[in-house]
């Protein structure tokens, strides 16, 4: 018996990917580790900005929620009005000109710009813009603007992501994928949230419940590091302390579908404010550096009156969970909240609008809980569930992300037990406010973002053969010439078919090259050579194609010679033309396979883009089993 020895050749792709995924783990991980120490520098910045602005000069020193200690000593200093008035104002001129000057691209939410890069900007994000979205959104949260840390922290960890992966050489792919990662990780450390911020990462991209699955798993990586490292510092208790809620009656879910309409016509006006105001500002014909300092102005006029709807507001949430809030406050912060966060971020000053948006929703949450426990008290749940389902609830619905938002205020409050009313709340409210959200950049699904449509089409590409295309019934005949054609030959051929070039053939038959038409316009540009000119002095060396190769190999071929058109040559004899192969043909293939592949789908399916994928394997099963 001869003994079969392994091939090695075979075994070489494996090993490569192997070592491809653990260098991307290892990378992951790093990212994690960048973006956990992101998050404490910004934490420790924030907090000494706003100990020495908000309560040294305005002694105005919010309360914050309960698993967020307090890094220094309150400052004695009085409380005055005025200079608490005036604190945005600042911070809206001082944020706005240092990203005007240094990144641009720093300004307003930075998940949005994270959205952006990965969709149409192949990952990359400068190295400047991850240190000027902390220094600036370090001041607007410090001098008392409305927003939120994720967009601030999540462009820091998703910036760090893009610069090692452009410096390191890696492939587009792989600097989106770190790139989502980091904003992930960042995210994941700042709200005590590891599982859910890998999950917004994934889902956040699009408007229709769709995910981004092949970052899943380095973001969860990336998230569990960097939750590990900031905790380091500021400790593992969840973000919110919350009374042991649960939900053990079906009857509560009636009260809580009331909730459902409050947060979906909440989170609607918000969106719709917030984009109201940008673009305000946007057409407003001022200097761009005096549009935050006006959107400071209308935050502290509220911060005047209503000192609660500035800052991030966690406090006023925390004390609502035990219902020590009345209806009033709550109503009137959560609508100054919408506002002030509008003014703050559209206008052009660097924060996120996470934040915001749960502290609105579970203000609005305790709102109707507490019309719930007086007008329904037989079936309402404790006002202060209300506040928890009211936050999940209400950023679902205004940012198109109903899966990872439960788990995100379920990490972020340590509450589990309240997660059936969440998932009732969320993927109504976001059924009903689906076609707006804070995040103009999310596409509606993977089918749409130009990373996918690229790579769906190579993979039906890579699954038809050159031999397919030329016996399509669209597929026009091939003309060869002689070498001793003359020019006058040639015209006639360009201008009776249909072909941009033609083989060139000796006595026998055999392929001495083609005549493509930019030699033939060259030829006419010069006088008298077109009387002389044969086709055998117009030859050009060309790539050419067997029947059995693919479709996606022609294609390349196609554009890296940048031809229309190649020649087929025979298997056994690369010498014997057989047919030419066009874009058309190639184009025509392709649309007759996605065609038959969708008559064969049951009528009782019926057709979604967002079958594609299903339907391309299907094509490929169809052609190795045909």
């Amino acid at each position: 018996m001869a003994l079969k020895l392994p091939n090695f050749q075979d075994q070489l792709i494996p090993v490569e990917r192997a070592t491809r995924v653990g260098r991307l783990i290892a990378l992951t991980a790093v990212v994690g580790v960048i973006a956990g120490l992101g998050g404490i520098v910004f934490e420790i910045l924030t907090e000494f900005l706003k100990h020495h602005l908000l309560d040294g000069l305005a002694g105005y020193h919010p309360p914050g929620p309960a698993g967020q200690s307090e890094l220094f000593e309150p400052y004695p200093t009085p409380f005055r009005p005025w200079i608490l008035a005036i604190l945005p104002v600042l911070g809206g001129l001082v944020g706005s000109a240092l990203v005007l000057w240094v990144a641009p691209e720093a300004e307003g939410h930075g998940t949005d710009a994270a959205i952006d890069a990965y969709h149409r900007k192949r990952g990359v994000i400068r190295a400047r813009v991850p240190v000027v979205k902390t220094i600036a959104s370090a001041i607007t949260l410090a001098t008392g603007g409305s927003a939120g840390r994720e967009g601030p922290i999540a462009q820091i960890g998703a910036g760090f992501g893009s610069v090692m992966s452009t410096v390191l050489g890696l492939s587009a792919q792989e600097r989106r994928i770190l790139m989502v990662a980091g904003m992930a990780a960042g995210i994941g450390a700042v709200f005590r949230a590891p599982l859910a911020a890998a999950l917004f990462a994934a889902e956040v991209l699009y408007r229709e419940m769709d995910l981004e699955f092949e970052v899943i798993v380095p973001s969860v990586i990336s998230s569990i590091v960097a939750f590990s490292v900031f905790t380091l510092a500021f400790g593992a208790d969840p973000l919110f302390a919350t009374p042991g809620f649960r939900f053990d009656d079906p009857w509560h879910l009636l009260p809580y579908t009331l909730l459902t309409l409050a947060v979906a016509a909440g989170a609607r006006t918000y969106v719709a404010v917030f984009y109201w105001v940008r673009d305000f500002f946007k057409h407003l014909p001022v200097t761009p550096i005096l549009k935050p300092v006006m959107g400071g102005a209308v935050v502290g006029l509220f911060a005047f009156f209503l000192p609660e709807a500035m800052s991030s507001g966690y406090g006023l949430v925390q004390a609502a969970f035990t219902g020590k809030v009345g209806l009033g406050l709550l109503a009137a912060v959560a609508v100054g909240k919408i506002i002030t966060t509008s003014f703050t971020v559209a206008s052009g000053q660097s924060g996120g609008v996470f934040g915001p948006a749960v502290v609105i929703g579970g203000l609005i949450g305790g709102a109707v809980g507490l019309v719930s426990e007086r007008y329904l008290p037989g079936i309402s749940p404790p006002g202060g569930a209300f506040v928890i389902v009211g936050m999940a609830g209400f950023f679902a619905a205004a940012a198109n992300t109903p899966i990872s938002t439960i788990i995100m205020v379920s990490e972020m409050t340590g509450n589990y037990h309240l997660l059936v009313p969440s998932m009732w709340v969320c993927v109504l409210a976001f059924l009903l406010v689906r076609r707006h959200t804070l995040y103009e950049h999310q596409l509606a699904r993977r089918t749409d973002s130009p990373v996918h449509l690229g790579e769906m089409m190579g993979e039906v590409l890579k699954i038809l053969s050159v031999r397919e295309a030329i016996t399509g019934a669209t597929h026009e005949p091939m003309v060869t010439v002689k070498a001793n054609a003359s020019f006058k030959e040639l015209s006639r051929c360009f201008a009776e078919t249909r072909h941009s070039c033609f083989p060139v053939v000796d006595a026998n038959g055999k392929l001495l090259g083609v005549v493509g038409e930019d030699a033939l316009r060259q030829a006419l540009t010069i006088d008298g050579l077109a009387d002389v000119v044969v086709a055998a002095d117009l030859i050009e060396r060309a790539p050419t194609l067997i029947p059995t190769e693919s479709l996606h190999s022609a294609m390349r071929k196609m554009v890296q010679g940048k031809r229309d058109e190649l020649v087929v040559v025979s298997d056994e004899d690369e010498t014997i033309p057989m047919a030419t192969l066009s874009r058309r043909d190639l184009i025509a293939a392709y649309d007759t396979r996605i065609q038959k592949t969708l008559e064969e789908v049951e009528p009782t399916q019926g057709w979604n883009i967002m079958a594609l994928p299903n339907l391309v394997r299907r094509a490929g099963r169809g052609r190795r089993n045909g």
